[in-house]
């Protein structure tokens, strides 16, 4: 009797744990259409979301990703961005859209993405793309691609895409969030605000400070 006493409160303690975790991972309505002024938005699913009754076909278009970027810059691409910035009812699903411009050589620098997977299908021209994995092995996976090639960029990783033909190239990217963010890797170390010390950066790199303060002074 004592061992069924003792054995009851920590079986309801396991099932009280199991219902708290639990969850629905399926979204709960047809869509969350975003919403910066919450006087007219209903609260679904912790998000402000336009009353569905109010929304529209414009609230998921988006007209103009034929239109090449522009890429007078100093790494000789662009990225046009398709996210639930440009789409406001891209919120909840989980998926959005970039348009990559490159002129000859252009490249898009190292960069990650901290909430979404990527992946790429070339349009037109010849781009050498690879990611890196992380730490410790840092294995470089590179390919050459050429019109209607796909390649895959995982979650969280190092990649770029560098144009190696002889004219311009453009690429598509899906990434699996709304939102899926960007952080371009010399941007961030070289060009924070405010800048990384030097001494951070001199032990890091294992460069003279001298090549620190030159790199900085360059983003």
């Amino acid at each position: 009797m004592k061992a069924v006493q003792i054995l009851l409160p920590v079986v309801l303690l396991a099932l009280a744990s199991s219902l708290a975790s639990a969850y629905d991972p399926s979204p709960l309505q047809d869509f969350c259409v975003a919403i910066n002024d919450t006087k007219n938005g209903v609260f679904v699913n912790g998000k402000f979301c336009k009353d569905p009754k109010l929304a529209n076909a414009n609230d998921f278009f988006f007209k103009g990703l034929n239109k090449p970027g522009n890429t007078s810059n100093a790494v000789g691409s662009r990225v046009t961005q398709v996210n639930v910035q440009q789409i406001l009812g891209l919120n909840t699903l989980g998926v959005s859209l970039a348009r990559i411009d490159f002129a000859p050589k252009g490249l898009n620098p190292p960069h990650i993405h901290p909430r979404a997977s990527e992946i790429l299908v070339v349009e037109e021209g010849t781009l050498y793309v690879g990611f890196v994995t992380s730490n410790t092995e840092n294995r470089l996976f590179t390919r050459v691609l050429k019109k209607g090639d796909v390649f895959v960029f995982p979650i969280g990783l190092i990649h770029f895409q560098l144009n190696v033909g002889d004219g311009n190239a453009v690429a598509f990217a899906g990434l699996s969030s709304q939102n899926p963010g960007v952080i371009t890797i010399a941007n961030a170390v070289f060009g924070s605000n405010p800048p990384i010390s030097p001494d951070v950066l001199t032990k890091a790199f294992q460069v003279d400070k001298n090549v620190v303060n030159y790199l900085q002074k360059q983003f």
